[in-house]
């Protein structure tokens, strides 16, 4: 391998070997997607923009179940293979610190990441408008939720899976209370996941057409020689609506406000049915990847259409190469991010 990666490691990444004749981006579609299709279990409608890891020799996953009333909420899944699920018909049973039932009255777009010894899972949620919601665990048994780290209008956090210069590090997308028609990353940093501060910029839309009008915060990020690597997700407003694309960029390792290197390319954008026709056309939205620190091989989550969820397949190596190679910063990516 060219370049080293750091952080959880799988073994049996879901994976299936590069076709001959992908041109673009070296990214690949799992041939039997979408992974999870519609009425996934009884009384949801949706599965999509879902997260995934491993978990004690398989994985475990937190998913975006849209209900048949219309509500959406947070179940949570298991997998032997990652590919063939099997999802709690229960959503998730959140508490608060003193153990008292705490249910979010919605919650969208699940994270999931392991600091240390505990698991986090991010949300979007009501905190008297669209906000972060956030809850930990360590045997996906018992969910407690910790206090909302930002008052509205946030969406779209991601947390680093460890702490940078003695720090919690969080992505997000500040917004408005509807269909946010812009949006720019920031990161902020916390010593104790309840107070958050030092917020910076990191990027903003620019005129690449499938990222013109907004971004937001997709998978964790990876950990590599390079740097942070991040995929997140691009929108494009054209003349039947928005399109949701995934791209990739590379922060810097003990600075992620920073952007190294930001490839000018989308690295997968709607093209297949599952990703162009659904209850919300046209989106290839990230919100996890597994990968194998000795081979490299990596499998990318991601939602489909707001219908279904999808799995493709990349390397790293060659996903980093294809970012540098392609990459165009705009000056506020290589600042600080403080003004």
């Amino acid at each position: 391998m060219k370049y080293k990666i750091y952080g959880p490691h799988t073994e049996n990444v879901p994976w299936q070997q590069r076709p001959e004749n992908i041109t673009g981006a070296p990214i690949w579609r799992y041939s039997e997607n979408p992974i999870i299709n519609r009425n996934p279990v009884k009384g949801v409608a949706r599965i999509f923009n879902s997260a995934v890891m491993p978990f004690e020799g398989g994985f475990i996953g937190v998913f975006r179940g849209e209900q048949t009333n219309g509500i959406p909420t947070i179940y949570m899944g298991k997998s032997a293979d990652g590919i063939k699920w099997d999802i709690n018909t229960e959503k998730i049973r959140f508490v608060d610190e003193e153990g008292n039932e705490f249910m979010p009255e919605y919650a969208y777009d699940p994270r999931l990441v392991k600091v240390e010894d505990t698991y986090y899972i991010i949300w979007c949620q009501d905190f008297y408008g669209p906000s972060i919601g956030i809850a930990k665990t360590q045997d996906f048994k018992t969910f407690v939720r910790i206090e909302n780290p930002f008052i509205p209008y946030n969406r779209n956090a991601v947390l680093f899976p460890r702490r940078i210069n003695g720090k919690y590090m969080l992505l997000s997308r500040p917004s408005d209370s509807g269909h946010t028609p812009f949006g720019d990353i920031f990161v902020s940093e916390s010593p104790d996941m309840i107070y958050w501060g030092k917020h910076r910029h990191v990027m903003g839309s620019n005129d690449n057409w499938w990222e013109s009008l907004k971004i937001g915060g997709g998978a964790t990020p990876i950990e590599t020689s390079e740097g942070w690597l991040l995929l997140y997700h691009g929108v494009a407003g054209t003349c039947n609506g928005y399109v949701y694309s995934i791209g990739g960029a590379i922060l810097d390792i003990d600075n992620p406000s920073i952007v190294k290197y930001r490839c000018e390319n989308f690295l997968l954008t709607p093209e297949e049915w599952y990703e162009e026709r659904g209850f919300v056309p046209n989106v290839c939205f990230p919100c996890a990847t597994v990968q194998n620190n000795e081979t490299g091989q990596m499998a990318i989550y991601y939602g489909a259409a707001d219908s279904y969820v999808g799995l493709c397949f990349t390397t790293v190596d060659e996903i980093i190469d294809y970012i540098k190679e392609n990459s165009r910063l705009n000056k506020s990516d290589m600042e600080i991010g403080r003004r």
